[in-house]
């Protein structure tokens, strides 16, 4: 005995104040296969959107007390779980049309209500909800595939930096000076392999909506110092200056630069840009200033200039996106800036670049002292 899997029915909300209209639409479309829903007030229209989402919405545009436009605008600022299309009946005119689909709607149709064509629109519109539909649900489960393969990558990589530590310290057996080297060289080739998986994981925990955020007083002078100093062992093996600066030197600076955010993703957001500045510069510095708030003003700036080799004008509009790659040798997976960028979002703030080639490259960070942390 085999088992047929159970065949989906559409579900349509119509929505309209006159009765005749939305017997109308029951007899055309119920005809037509589909489940059909009934009410005629906006503000129950919303509800049922609310709490169970249709597959689809017939809206009249003329009702008392809410109408047809401002249904539509709130059904889209609603955070369902599935896209929802809006399909607008009306007996206006052009101007009528255009505002409806300036709120969110995705077609309308004109009174009176052509059977043919309004089949036609509902079969187009549920078409393309389940094209978003399959479209998320790929979405969804590849960035789980990237959150599996990159959370199984790193236990690897850990181990095997664990083990070459242990090597370079001799645990085993004595080292020559050419084994030396050669382990030297793995454990930096690991630890970039085991950065580049913990910021895509760190993206993925992004974009997946879980990343969790504890807000509470972080001063970035602190911050700046902790990173500066676990950056410097890479700046005095390449021989660069590395420098952290607070432009002004008494107590009342120091009390200006405190934001409200999350300590530890503020720290990360440093550390990548610090680290990225170092990356790229073979000579010369890396130099960090913190300007602290001025009074009056609610936004903490933070520099951070090298003399790198400066960054071609073509790039650098693209040079946050993920995933984006440059030309330059030292160029990895094109993760960090975007992780910066996504941070400073959630934190309510900003970066931006100036650079030019052969003159090195400024970056620029701006924070509200009190921001709002939220997850986006």
């Amino acid at each position: 005995m085999s088992f047929q899997p159970a065949i989906k029915i559409d579900r349509i909300l119509s929505v309209d104040d006159t009765p005749t209209n939305l017997a109308l639409i029951e007899a055309i479309l119920e005809e037509e296969g589909y489940a059909i829903t009934s009410v005629d007030r906006g503000a129950a229209a919303l509800e049922i959107v609310k709490n169970n989402p249709p597959d689809l919405i017939l809206l009249d545009v003329m009702m008392p007390e809410i109408d047809g436009y401002e249904v539509t605008r709130q059904v889209r600022q609603m955070n369902l779980s599935t896209y929802v299309p809006i399909l607008l009946i009306t007996a206006h005119d052009h101007a009528d049309v255009v505002c409806g689909l300036d709120a969110g709607a995705d077609e309308f149709v004109r009174k009176p209500v052509d059977a043919d064509e309004l089949i036609a629109r509902v079969r187009s519109l549920l078409r393309l909800k389940r094209s978003i539909d399959e479209r998320e649900q790929m979405m969804l489960q590849r960035q789980d595939f990237i959150a599996h393969l990159t959370h199984d990558l790193r236990t690897p990589l850990v181990a095997a930096d664990m083990m070459l530590k242990l090597f370079r310290k001799e645990a085993f057996c004595p080292l020559s000076p050419e084994m030396h080297e050669a382990v030297r060289a793995l454990i930096r080739s690991n630890q970039n392999l085991l950065e580049m998986v913990n910021t895509l994981l760190e993206v993925q925990s992004y974009d997946a909506g879980a990343k969790k955020f504890t807000p509470i007083p972080c001063n970035l002078w602190e911050i700046s110092q902790e990173v500066v100093q676990q950056l410097a062992p890479i700046a005095e093996d390449k021989g660069i200056e590395l420098k952290l600066e607070l432009i002004g030197k008494n107590l009342e600076d120091l009390g200006r630069v405190t934001v409200t955010g999350d300590c530890l993703e503020l720290h990360r957001m440093l550390g990548n840009l610090i680290g990225n500045s170092l990356k790229f510069t073979d000579k010369g510095f890396v130099h960090v200033q913190l300007i602290p708030v001025p009074e009056g003003d609610r936004t903490l700036l933070i520099k951070v200039q090298d003399s790198g080799p400066g960054i071609p004008a073509d790039e650098i509009a693209g040079l946050f996106q993920r995933f984006r790659k440059g030309n330059h040798k030292q160029a990895g997976s094109g993760l960090g800036l975007h992780l910066v960028q996504r941070i400073l979002e959630v934190h309510d703030g900003s970066i931006s670049v100036e650079s030019e080639l052969g003159q090195g490259s400024t970056f620029t960070v701006q924070l509200p002292i009190e921001a709002s942390v939220s997850q986006r």
